[in-house]
């Protein structure tokens, strides 16, 4: 580990960085690279959330459950296989070894930087130019808050890491229970849905909009409800939380249309918020709502040396986007020009089996916007492919579309489609026009297929559709 002033030789480094995962690591690696002096710290470990407990850790029990469901129905493929069960600790060592690999190639990348020194500790922002961390502070003509978000919770609703727990705590069970309540049906609460599932537990998801995935475009939610009914994964939709009791073997929860639900536990999904609190922000005039860091559409606050990235701030809660803001933020600060990221251009992927993956605008949104006559949709039975039937998946793909103009909105599911998603986000953010991507020549038997096929179809040429 580097010494605080080594990189420095005035003192005073270019960009100081609070946070370490990542929004604050790639624009330590970004500035860096343009030759600045960077200060990056981190009270845990590098990487943060994504790393250590969230997209990582998550995607590796799903992959896990994945398995555990192929050997289920082996034999439906001519393999004669036995399913002896799930073992947790195996899964974990399984998890944690993805986890290490990466978090040592992170560690290597970092530490082979000569004008990036790393800082183990709280640190607390304490003027516009200083962060301060264990009684030494470090002064950059720049400062950067990335600290990240935490699970949230409800009002008045405890969560004790043993029956009721969060996100966190979900990653390490130490056990696979026989029954799980899942509070919130979104991104988080589907996924464990689906891997616990594949574990072999009995899960009710309860939300309080009409929908699974409220985010998603509404028929792809439909299409996931009707795929959690065929996975016997319960739902309760509309039906807000109202209080959870502990039993003698787990929780009975209570929901506000009268109905109570008993599990050996309660995983509180609802959503992570902003690690703001007690680090001084507030305090030293940086302008923060609920919770969140207030930036412009370049990621400046308020204050005109300090800027924030990651799920900080009220942007998307993808790391894709940390890593695209913090690349945003070293790239302005050392003078090159920059543009406002595009959202709506941003790939959402939700990892639950089948996946859901998506880009741009519903077409609620579409039609918000550009009006109800203004808007064309085009869908294609996913499942319908050679591919899909190899894979024994079903799903489909939806296409928005402005009325002679571009693809505004492209939505799937079905499995592996988080692997398609590159070609669709492609399509959004290139602005293309149905016929020319309906003139591309996609590949025999792919589960992309479907996107072509769509394309077809909305060009006017379908080509595998009854009628």
């Amino acid at each position: 580990m580097s010494s605080a002033m080594e990189n420095s030789a005035d003192g005073v480094y270019d960009v100081v960085i609070l946070g370490g995962g990542s929004g604050g690591y790639s624009c330590a690696l970004r500035a860096t690279q343009l030759g600045l002096d960077v200060v990056l710290i981190e009270k845990g470990k590098l990487g943060g959330t994504c790393l250590h407990n969230g997209c990582i850790p998550t995607k590796a029990l799903l992959h896990a459950g994945e398995v555990a469901d192929e050997l289920r129905r082996s034999e439906s493929y001519g393999v004669k296989a036995t399913f002896g069960g799930v073992d947790i600790a195996g899964v974990h060592a399984y998890k944690d070894g993805v986890i290490a690999g990466l978090y040592k190639g992170l560690q290597g990348t970092l530490k082979a930087r000569k004008n990036l020194t790393l800082v183990e500790g709280e640190g607390r922002l304490v003027s516009p130019t200083e962060v301060e961390v264990g009684g030494v502070r470090y002064q950059g003509r720049h400062v950067v808050l990335a600290t990240g978000s935490q699970p949230r919770s409800l009002p008045g609703l405890a969560i004790d890491g043993n029956r009721v727990i969060s996100s966190d705590h979900a990653l390490f069970l130490d056990r696979i229970p026989e029954s799980a309540i899942i509070l919130g049906g979104g991104v988080i609460g589907v996924e464990f849905a689906s891997a616990w599932k594949s574990f072999g537990v009995d899960v009710t998801v309860v939300e309080g909009l009409p929908h699974l995935v409220p985010a998603e475009d509404v028929d792809i939610s439909k299409s996931l409800e009707r795929a959690f009914r065929k996975r016997k994964i319960k739902f309760e939709l509309g039906s807000r939380f109202s209080g959870v009791e502990y039993t003698e073997s787990g929780v009975r929860v209570s929901l506000e249309n009268g109905k109570q639900i008993e599990a050996e536990l309660l995983l509180v999904a609802v959503g992570r918020g902003p690690v703001s609190a007690g680090l001084g922000y507030e305090e030293t005039g940086v302008a923060v709502e609920r919770g969140h860091v207030v930036v412009d559409e370049l990621l400046r606050t308020n204050l005109p040396t300090v800027s924030a990235v990651g799920d900080l701030v009220p942007t998307l809660q993808l790391a894709h986007v940390g890593f695209a803001e913090g690349i945003l933020v070293a790239e302005r600060v050392a003078g090159l020009p920059v543009t406002p990221i595009d959202y709506d251009g941003v790939a959402r992927v939700t990892y639950c089996e089948p996946e859901i993956a998506s880009v741009g605008l519903t077409e609620a949104k579409a039609k918000e916007l550009y009006g109800e006559d203004k808007v064309v949709v085009s869908k294609f039975n996913a499942g319908s492919t050679g591919k899909s039937k190899i894979l024994k998946t079903a799903g489909d793909v939806k296409l928005v579309q402005v009325v002679d103009g571009p693809v505004v909105g492209l939505h799937m599911i079905g499995s592996r489609m988080s692997e398609q998603i590159g070609e669709a986000q492609l399509i959004f953010n290139w602005q293309a026009l149905p016929s020319e991507v309906a003139s591309l020549i996609h590949a025999h038997p792919t589960q992309t297929e479907a996107l072509g096929e769509a394309h077809l179809a909305l060009a006017g040429k379908p080509l595998h559709v009854h009628g």
